[in-house]
């Protein structure tokens, strides 16, 4: 089936404006288009500082004016919606939990399933808005049956569909992301938001996780969730030094360890398994994360779930590169078979398949297969 050119409607927009310039050049597109559009900053800190901490961070009362701001250029209405509580409960509180129970989550992922396409799209519809507009640079396809796919944006360099891998099909009919088909580099999107007047044109892009704004997700798990020292040991089980808490690693770490003890080849060590249970943490040379297969749990498709095993690309970062697997739902859970061994994936991340630039679904690391080493002859 393929892509089929609709005729414009005018619709009615909220755009979520996070102070950054890429959200406010996607209002004023939106805007432009002959949408009548409606800009909406998302309260996500229920004590927020009043200026970010050069690019990391977000959610500051700064970011809301700068927001503001934006919109008064633009030329559309603005408010300021208080969604901490939800963004605590559904995002943070999660975060914490994965990280206590030995798993790498993405909050990045959550807050798009959870806050702005679902809380938020929610919130929308139910004031009559027809779609909800971001800064994501992503391509939602309609086709000649009226159905929609998310594809990844024409710029893969600035591609952001993993973290769009949540949404399903009744999100993704309300969903408009005005910077996806820009093949265009970040310098020359500000040289947009400069002509437009927008004075988020030279802002730093926020990155690391939000709600850190310190950069340090150690400390910020420490204080919410305590030191406990505990072993570090190599795959024979022997000691090779101590942490103050196992939820402060993650698979395929390779800094902080701080091991007392070289390796018999004095090469680099990595982390392999974390277990909470024992707040044991387990390292290892960097062959030994080699990964051939992977089960996932609760899957999530942007569209019709596939049937049968079948031949995709896979993506198990947000900054990773694809892979081709195999991959068949079986009794609702998802199971992965690389065609090459892959290195350090996490339980917790998310595997987001894809057909061509398609993003099919995604689902939740749940357990990884290690490859077997053949022996070495002599």
């Amino acid at each position: 089936m393929t892509e089929t050119p609709q005729p414009f409607r005018p619709l009615r927009v909220l755009a979520a404006m996070s102070g950054g310039v890429d959200s406010a050049v996607a209002a004023a597109r939106a805007a432009e288009a002959g949408h009548d559009v409606t800009g909406v900053h998302l309260a996500l800190s229920a004590n927020p500082q009043s200026f970010r901490t050069g690019a990391r961070g977000c959610c500051t009362i700064e970011d809301s004016r700068d927001a503001r701001r934006a919109a008064d250029v633009i030329g559309i209405p603005f408010y300021v919606w208080d969604l901490a509580d939800r963004f605590r409960e559904d995002v943070v509180e999660n975060f914490v939990a994965e990280y206590e129970a030995g798993r790498t989550p993405n909050p990045c992922l959550r807050c798009n399933e959870k806050i702005k396409f679902a809380a938020l799209l929610d919130k929308a519809l139910a004031l009559g808005f027809d779609a909800v507009a971001t800064g994501h640079y992503a391509r939602v396809v309609t086709l000649s049956d009226g159905t929609r796919e998310l594809h990844r944006a024409s710029d893969m360099a600035k591609d952001q569909s993993y973290v769009l891998g949540v949404l399903d099909d009744r999100q993704l009919a309300h969903a408009m992301f005005p910077l996806g088909d820009t093949v265009t580099t970040k310098d020359e999107i500000r040289a947009e938001a400069e002509r437009r007047g927008l004075a988020v044109a030279k802002k730093p892009d926020s990155h690391d996780i939000c709600f850190i704004a310190d950069g340090d997700t150690q400390g910020f798990l420490a204080n919410r969730l305590g030191r406990a020292e505990g072993d570090i040991v190599d795959e024979s089980g022997a000691k090779v030094g101590t942490h103050e808490g196992a939820h402060g690693f993650t698979i395929g770490q390779r800094k902080g360890l701080r091991i007392g003890t070289p390796a018999p080849d004095g090469k680099p060590r990595y982390v392999l398994d974390i277990s909470p249970v024992t707040n044991t943490v387990t390292v290892g040379p960097a062959d030994s994360l080699d990964v051939g297969a992977l089960t996932a749990i609760e899957p999530r498709w942007c569209g019709t779930a596939p049937t049968g095993p079948g031949t995709y690309t896979a993506q198990l970062r947000a900054h990773g590169d694809e892979t081709e697997v195999t991959a068949e739902l079986v009794d609702g859970t998802l199971e992965v078979s690389f065609k090459e061994p892959v290195r350090g994936v996490a339980p917790g991340q998310a595997v987001v398949l894809y057909a061509g630039t398609r993003v099919v679904g995604s689902a939740t690391i749940a357990s990884t297969s290690r490859t077997v080493k053949t022996p070495t002859t002599v």
